[in-house]
């Protein structure tokens, strides 16, 4: 994702550590995630899930798939 895309959360792998803290900030199955922020080194993003703004690291990222209605599923990090 780029700064400013916005896309669907389609699926959050089961194995995924911080799946739990994810649920409870609100980032499930179609929530909507906006990329607000990336950092130099590109191993940590900053999305805003509704209200909330949160950092990913790529390693957890790519257990997120997310898509919208003009685009195949893919992880956030691409």
């Amino acid at each position: 994702m780029k700064i400013g895309d916005k896309k669907k959360v389609i699926h959050i792998d089961n194995d995924l550590s911080i799946k739990k803290r994810l649920l409870e900030i609100g980032l499930s199955k179609d929530t909507i995630i906006e990329c607000i922020l990336i950092n130099p080194f590109k191993n940590l993003i900053a999305y805003r899930v509704k209200d909330t703004t949160i950092a990913i690291r790529k390693s957890d990222g790519k257990k997120i798939k997310v898509g919208d209605a003009e685009t195949n599923c893919c992880d956030i990090y691409e």
